[in-house]
């Protein structure tokens, strides 16, 4: 799965939670994370320290060991009410009363296979369920929070309100993610989980057991993150004490998205968390560079232009990334160089030429709120810090490097032809060799169906010689999906953490900053890397 990654795949779900748990039991250096699916383990590594050989011999001799060595995971209580929307239309279904399904659901005790779909959607199996639900044949658009489900032989929560097709028999309140508790997911995959009704004591067992002042999910509740401050309805500042002096931009005109974005959070795919960060990291790390701050330090990645903002006080900013006219109260000044605003200075950032996203550094960093280590704005999760809006304050953390004296900074502009390295995908196999080639041979166009969870390129259909479809598994920044359509999709950082589309091929992850430029109408060219 590219090079930082390697795809294990096995018989059955079962064969996936026995591997899942030896490889967890006996770590091996320079592994990042493990996200188990329905029939592969996805081990993402760091090649710096360890090879896809040395992690391949791992998981081999992880799958011969005694089944039996690892322990069971920690026994966790759900307190349910039976009073879903389905249950009726669900025993019905399976030829059963309904007070048998509850008995039976209850009575089961289920596993956490997986975690996938939303960050701490757990997938539940049971050897003592012996039903395969069909989904909804029209998916709901909204399934609240706290629902709990069945499909096919899985059983789960929801932990926030999303969409969603399965038939929802019951619901919780129980705190299934919570981004700011030290371990933010409740049901983790290994976890053993009883769902029991509300008339019964409900409780965590083991290292989640509550005391007298933690609620039955074993974590106290949490409030949604809320930006609000000062006079505007959403503001990027920091929770900790001392880490935002002050505020130091107001938006004036966002443009099209405007988000806070570091370097992400990753090694949290198993929980369903996607690395998110800044797409283009260079750009990230050299607009940091240029005003004295970490190259982690969150800044604003903004797409296509179109900003403006006035100084509240008087600050250091750096653009970088596409090439746009970078202008302060009218006259031009310099990208990629640091740039002093004084009070009440107004920074414009014009539409982009070329390339799609900007990046604005401000010195001390944008203090925003810290969502599992990242202050990053997750789209497709919807973690961290909302997008910003017109009036919205932009608050800087405290400064600790020197500002560098900077003319100009080397840079690239943006190409409408890209070409990047391709290695084979896990899933080459499921295509006709003519496709396979023409993923390399053609000149592929970006098409409008462009964010940061992917891209899609138009080009010629890419054939299957398989039509099955793919049990859901580990998927990774790079990875070049073909959905039904047959067109190739490129997952970029806030995409999903597993998949069922089978993967054609992996793009280096040193491309990926490149591929973050690409706007609708430019082209895209494949190279066997």
């Amino acid at each position: 799965m590219g090079e930082r990654a390697v795809l294990a795949e096995v018989a059955d779900l079962s064969a996936v939670v026995r591997l899942h748990a030896a490889l967890a039991a006996d770590p091996l250096d320079g592994v990042d994370d493990l996200v188990p699916a329905a029939r592969t383990v996805l081990i993402a590594f760091d090649p710096l320290r360890t090879s896809a050989s040395a992690v391949a011999a791992w998981v081999r001799a992880a799958a011969t060991g005694d089944p039996d060595a690892a322990p069971p995971g920690p026994l966790v209580e759900i307190a349910t009410r039976y009073d879903g929307a389905d249950l009726d239309d669900t025993a019905e279904l399976l030829g059963i009363r309904a007070d048998e399904l509850i008995a039976r659901h209850g009575a089961a005790e289920w596993m956490v296979a997986f975690t996938g779909f939303a960050p701490g959607f757990a997938y539940l199996v049971s050897a003592d369920w012996p039903f395969d639900v069909p989904r909804l044949d029209r998916p709901r658009l909204r399934v609240p929070a706290g629902a709990v489900g069945l499909a096919g032989a899985f059983s789960g929560a929801y932990p926030r309100d999303t969409p969603g097709g399965w038939r929802l028999i019951g619901s919780t309140d129980a705190v299934l993610f919570d981004p700011e508790a030290v371990d933010p997911v409740l049901l983790a995959p290994g976890s053993r989980v009883r769902f029991v009704p509300l008339r019964e004591r409900a409780h965590v067992v083991g290292p989640r057991e509550p005391d007298s002042t933690t609620p039955t999910s074993g974590r106290p509740d949490a409030a949604a993150f809320s930006s609000a401050g000062d006079s505007s309805p959403h503001v990027a500042r920091s929770s900790t004490a001392g880490a935002a002096p002050g505020p130091a931009l107001r938006i004036l005109a966002p443009g099209p998205l405007v988000t806070v974005q570091d370097l992400g959070r990753p090694g949290r795919a198993a929980l369903g968390v996607a690395r998110s960060g800044a797409l283009d990291r260079g750009a990230l790390r050299i607009a940091n560079r240029l005003v004295g701050n970490a190259e982690s330090a969150a800044a604003l990645e903004i797409t296509l232009g179109g900003f403006s903002a006035r100084a509240v006080h008087d600050c250091w900013v750096a653009v970088t990334g596409a090439v746009a006219d970078v202008r302060v109260d009218g006259r031009g000044v310099s990208a990629y160089a640091p740039v002093r605003l004084a009070r009440g200075a107004e920074l414009t950032i014009d539409p982009a030429r070329a390339g799609l996203r900007v990046i604005l550094a401000v010195r001390g960093g944008v203090a925003a709120e810290s969502v599992l280590g990242s202050r990053s704005t997750d789209i497709l999760a919807r973690l961290g810090p909302p997008p910003l809006r017109a009036g919205d304050l932009v608050h800087a953390g405290f400064a600790t490097g020197e500002v560098p004296a900077v003319d100009g900074f080397p840079r690239s502009i943006p190409s409408a032809v890209l070409e990047v390295g391709l290695r084979p995908g896990p899933r080459a196999d499921w295509f006709t060799p003519a496709s396979v080639d023409a993923l390399t041979d053609a000149s592929w166009t970006v098409s409008t169906d462009i964010d940061r969870i992917g891209i899609r390129l138009d080009g010629p259909v890419l054939e299957r010689t398989r039509r099955d479809e793919l049990p859901s598994e580990g998927m990774r920044p790079g990875a070049v999906q073909v959905p039904p359509h047959g067109r190739p999709v490129i997952l970029l950082a806030d995409g999903p953490v597993t998949g069922g589309y089978p993967v054609i091929g992996v793009i280096p992850d040193a491309a990926l900053d490149a591929l973050a430029q690409v706007r609708p109408g430019d082209r895209v060219r494949f190279r066997r890397a």
